[in-house]
């Protein structure tokens, strides 16, 4: 298979621009809250189906998992076969899936509808994404555009606890995925109509050998961490996982340093730049996960609160996140990535360290600015780290461009959820807050590692790129 080059896509107006833009938040809206969502319901899931924590941690990943493996090529198949035609086929498969989910009958059935999601979901994400980055040629407007894409991200993660506790107080579990049918609709119409046909000028060749050993060493690595306290650490099993997962990474580097076309270009790596915003990502997004997934645990069972109730409580982190993400696009169209970088690593740190010592009667006075503290610096950290890993590829490639960050956000969401799981597995009601301690020490330590993101990040040049 060869090559295929393809013009290149005139310039639109301004209007036009940010309507598009809107388009494509409304699907990443979508992504986002269906990482999230989830969360604040498994105990009313657990009690529907009949199941305990361990398999419900599988109805969060699986979305997560699938998601993080197939990213980067959902976003080669969009640069070569159209980024509008991939990104409506993705709002198919996710709207199907999300009405399987709504109507499943057993776990079983659901972890695989909520893979089916993921699936559709790695349609969205990245695709998005460079729809946004081909469609804002001025570095400053791209950096003020990511800004906003990247709030509306931030908004749905950080509001589907309290989307999904609302829900499910007043129709049930089950409509937290009939609710994405109406979402889907719409954007299917408004993609339509207002996104433009785009794809990328040289279109990259497949590389399926690559695709396969990702995907194995996602899986594995995140699935052992899940299954690790149920079979053991240092069981057969789990050193089997270990051993399977350090031979699928050492044939991902090696497939992928000999292929022509690899579907990661690890030579990417070699510039501290691209790599650390890629490894800002993940820390990024496991200190949310595992905020989410320990404050929906630690208020439902050890502090006996309703769903909604846990849900309005991350009101505080909705609202920072929201407020702050567009701000961090505007400073980094003005001043670079250092600044919000900065004041996310800082505003993350200090929320996990007033969490630290967690305890079952622990006062909202110190919970609620906790969380608002978390917000904020995840609103922050969203638009540098973005357009930083963004910028550093070539603009023909922006499909894998923003498939690669989005690997890393979905890679450290599940990792979050699979480590926050492990920490309290098996932990009492009234054990839960001790269980948990170590997870915020982690929080807090995904947020100083920002200030390493910060420092090997370039200042903004006279052209207003970094």
């Amino acid at each position: 298979m060869t090559a295929t080059t393809h013009p290149v896509q005139p310039v639109l107006s301004a209007r036009r621009r940010w309507t598009v833009l809107a388009v494509c938040c409304l699907s990443m809206f979508l992504v986002g809250l269906d990482t999230t969502i989830v969360n604040v319901g498994l105990p009313a899931i657990g009690r529907g189906l009949g199941v305990g924590t361990r398999s419900l941690e599988w109805t969060v990943d699986a979305y997560t998992l699938v998601l993080a493996g197939l990213l980067i090529s959902s976003g080669a198949l969009a640069d070569r076969w159209g980024r509008r035609r991939v990104f409506q086929l993705g709002l198919v498969v996710f709207g199907a899936a999300s009405l399987l989910c709504a109507i499943a009958p057993s776990v079983g059935a659901l972890v695989a509808a909520r893979a089916v999601q993921g699936i559709g979901a790695s349609m969205l994400s990245p695709v998005a994404l460079s729809i946004v980055v081909n469609v804002m040629p001025d570095p400053r407007e791209r950096a003020q555009a990511i800004g906003v894409w990247a709030s509306v991200f931030g908004l749905s993660m950080a509001a589907g606890p309290v989307t999904g506790g609302a829900l499910i107080a007043g129709f049930g579990w089950r409509s937290v995925f009939w609710i994405n049918a109406p979402v889907v609709v719409a954007a299917l119409v408004l993609s339509a109509v207002f996104v433009p046909k785009s794809r990328a000028q040289r279109a990259q060749r497949p590389d399926l050998p690559g695709q396969a050993l990702l995907t194995v060493v996602i899986g594995v690595s995140v699935g052992i961490l899940i299954e690790g306290p149920r079979i053991g650490w240092t069981s057969l099993g789990a050193l089997t996982a270990y051993a399977f997962a350090a031979l699928a990474t050492v044939a991902f580097v090696w497939v992928e340093s000999c292929v022509r076309e690899p579907l990661m270009d690890l030579r990417l790596f070699r510039r501290p730049v691209f790599t650390s915003a890629v490894l800002g990502a993940v820390a990024v997004f496991v200190a949310l996960n595992m905020t989410l997934l320990l404050n929906t645990l630690y208020l439902q069972h050890t502090r006996g609160w309703t769903p909604l109730a846990a849900g309005v409580a991350t009101l505080p982190m909705a609202v920072g996140a929201t407020v702050c993400a567009p701000l961090s696009g505007h400073l980094v169209g003005r001043v670079g990535p250092r600044l919000p970088l900065v004041l996310a690593g800082g505003f993350i740190t200090a929320g996990g360290l007033c969490l630290v010592g967690l305890d079952p009667h622990t006062s909202l006075l110190l919970l609620l600015p906790a969380y608002l503290l978390i917000g904020i610096g995840f609103g922050f950290a969203n638009a540098p780290i973005t357009n930083t890993a963004v910028s550093g590829l070539p603009p023909a490639r922006a499909g894998v461009a923003g498939a690669i960050t989005s690997t890393a956000r979905q890679f450290g969401s599940a990792l979050g959820i699979a480590i926050a799981g492990a920490l309290v597995a098996g932990s009492a009601p009234s054990g839960l807050a001790h269980a948990s301690r170590p997870g915020w020490l982690l929080v807090a330590m995904c947020g100083l590692f920002l200030f390493l993101v910060a420092h090997a990040s370039r200042p903004m040049d006279d052209t207003g790129a970094p």
